[in-house]
């Protein structure tokens, strides 16, 4: 079960992850790095997290023109990532031009490692509200991340990042192997934060996704190695 649970690695440098690393060392999670720390760290820190043995989600959210995104996709295949993600928002032909972007640096290369391709819906931070009157999307959350989901299986990717309310949803929608990575996981007890749409680790289980990101649950509790032991104790 460890391995379907991403840590999200949400720091300003590279020191400040290694030392959560350390504090997890023998755990077998994914590793997921954002835009901070990426930013931060360059390719050298996903490089290094690959050698020491894990799999890495990159989630830097491609959004460009097709060619961009192509371009961007085949430079973090090379790089060895396991999953990687677009924005859903920026249509079936972007979409298709990161599938493009990855299948050009495999055809170059046969040794690299094939990524996961998911696209994000709608962030779990957006509530009805903001979708609606900030954004400018009608109706309701659900149905936006639906429509999303059904264009990124369209474009062939594999799976999309959503919150776990809509998992069921999606699933229905794209069919059972269609992969949902959920954020918006807070542990029972924990404080939501910014995040608007949210559900315990055990819930989103049983929703049928397949992986759940956790973030400051465990990297800004006292104890994240016994944070993210618990966690995993309430998913036996």
């Amino acid at each position: 079960m460890a391995g379907r649970i991403m840590v999200a690695l949400d720091y300003p440098n590279a020191e400040a992850a290694k030392q959560l690393i350390r504090q997890l060392e023998g755990i077998p999670c994914y590793m997921k790095v954002g835009m901070q720390l990426f930013y931060a760290t360059g390719p050298d820190f996903v490089r290094e997290l690959k050698a020491r043995g894990y799999k890495v989600f990159l989630d830097v959210k491609m959004h460009d023109i097709p060619n961009t995104v192509k371009g961007g996709a085949n430079s973090v295949t090379k790089l060895g990532v396991d999953m990687f993600n677009v924005h859903a928002a920026g249509g079936v032909q972007m979409m298709r031009a990161a599938i493009d972007g990855v299948d050009a640096a495999i055809a170059a290369d046969a040794s690299l490692i094939k990524p996961t391709v998911i696209a994000v819906t709608q962030l779990t931070s957006t509530n009805q509200q903001v979708m609606n009157d900030e954004i400018g999307i009608a109706g309701f959350v659900s149905e936006a991340v639906v429509r999303y989901a059904r264009s990124s299986l369209e474009a062939g990717l594999n799976g999309v990042v959503a919150s776990p309310q809509e998992v069921t949803l999606i699933k229905k929608a794209c069919g059972a192997s269609f992969q949902t990575i959920t954020p918006g996981i807070r542990p029972a007890g924990s404080d939501s934060g910014d995040q608007s749409r949210v559900m315990t680790p055990k819930a989103a289980f049983a929703e049928g996704t397949d992986y759940v990101v956790i973030g400051r649950p465990i990297t800004a509790a006292a104890n994240p190695r016994e944070s993210l032991e618990t966690i995993l104790k309430e998913l036996v």
